[in-house]
């Protein structure tokens, strides 16, 4: 494959630069570059609003969600074109990070199965940075299990009435709408009583209750289901076809999530780089320098497996399983560097107040927020089950439950 511009796509990159060049907030680059992962802080600085300002700037210019469809609020841009904005980007893409699950997920998810006049109505705005979109799959009792979810939706003339709750909702504290999964038939086989449904985050008797998380923040969030009325038009996909629908939301997760996770490695590079230690600059130690190369090469390898989806893209086809191997392998990576780094900052990797500690604590931010990156999308058991089975080809497990129907399914206490 040949990496570089062909004439259209230099001309494309050229376009991008001198947009950004004269429209990019500079005012916020040095506070996006210390930012640790997870976390865009910006002192003094509402973040909300300059996220919302950025992408309506962008929505504006043509620039938002490049490859969607022009109707629907993009730029009807080839794949290509995409990375190369996001490569140019650079830096000032943490302000859309609000808007990754609405973007990446929830956006093509409505693309492929809501109807005409809901994706005019909705995909513009979601696009502009307007409205932000959660996704609402998981569940207290589910674990890694998707569809053990026991979120119920049970149907009452031309709406359905919604009792459950899901928990590890990222940004559902702020978000305008989200993508739900119900089941609405508990007589069938687990993955095929299940229906997916878009509602308004803010209607009646819809609880959310922010997690406190180790690192201090509340990114994360549980919420609460408690006879929820959802209109039958806000349902995606066939009645009982849920299961359907989630593998694509889950299978541009894991293009969205794993293309684009960082792994720290720019950041350990230049650390390291600056770092002097009591036997003289970090680079300099053969054992450091083993390190580096080790993760330099993961994250080259990472980066041209990108490139696979790609290319896949390009031709016109749906993100496959195999885009779970950027995840799987960025996630650990991550922590392990985060790791690293407070081991080079000894005592003073305990720090954790930005003005005291090396690099800003965002080592220290790193490595809090890492483990989450190896749950979210997909636990790095399951994906490496769907990497194994679907893209190796290897025997599937052994599933005892695969034909039972759910509501005889033995629980716990039952």
């Amino acid at each position: 494959m040949n990496f570089d511009d062909n004439p259209q796509e230099a001309a494309f990159r050229k376009e991008v630069r001198s947009w950004l060049d004269a429209n990019a907030p500079r005012q916020y680059e040095a506070g996006l570059k210390n930012s640790g992962f997870g976390h865009t802080a910006l002192e003094g600085v509402d973040v909300m609003k300059a996220s919302k300002d950025w992408q309506k700037k962008k929505f504006d210019a043509g620039w938002a969600c490049l490859h969607w469809p022009k109707e629907y609020g993009g730029r009807g841009a080839t794949p290509i074109e995409r990375v190369i904005w996001q490569q140019e980007e650079g830096v000032y893409a943490a302000l859309s990070s609000l808007f990754i699950i609405g973007h990446g997920m929830c956006g093509p998810t409505m693309m492929a199965y809501a109807s005409e006049e809901h994706k005019k109505k909705y995909l513009p705005p979601l696009a502009a940075g307007e409205h932000i979109w959660c996704q609402l799959f998981s569940e207290p009792a589910g674990g890694s299990d998707l569809a053990g979810l026991r979120t119920k939706a049970e149907k009452d003339g031309d709406e359905w009435i919604v009792n459950g709750q899901k928990i590890w909702t990222s940004g559902a504290h702020y978000s305008d709408y989200g993508i739900l999964i119900t089941r609405t038939d508990p007589t069938v086989p687990k993955h095929k009583g299940l229906t997916m449904f878009f509602l308004d985050m803010k209607s009646p008797g819809i609880e959310i209750r922010p997690i406190k998380q180790v690192n201090g923040q509340s990114g994360f969030n549980e919420v609460y289901f408690t006879d929820v009325r959802i209109p039958d038009s806000q349902r995606l996909g066939k009645v009982g076809d849920g299961w359907s629908v989630s593998l694509t939301t889950l299978m541009n997760e894991r293009l969205s999530i794993g293309a684009g996770m960082p792994t720290g490695f720019p950041e350990l590079l230049d650390f390291c780089c600056r770092l002097e230690t009591a036997d003289g600059p970090a680079i300099d130690n053969p054992a450091v320098r083993s390190k580096l190369a080790t993760w330099a090469t993961r994250t080259s390898g990472l980066k041209y497996t990108a490139f696979r989806s790609i290319s896949a893209l390009s031709k016109g086809e749906t993100p496959g399983p195999e885009n779970s191997i950027g995840k799987l392998v960025a996630g650990p990576t991550m922590q392990e560097i985060a790791a690293f780094a407070l081991d080079l900052q000894g005592e003073a990797g305990a720090l954790l107040n930005p003005e005291q500690a090396a690099a800003n604590a965002r080592f220290q931010a790193m490595l809090l927020r890492s483990p989450a990156t190896r749950v979210e999308g997909g636990t790095d058991e399951i994906l490496r089950n769907i990497i194994a089975e679907r893209v190796l080809g290897l025997p599937a497990d052994i599933r005892v439950d695969k034909s039972v129907p759910f509501n005889q399914i033995p629980t716990k206490g039952r």
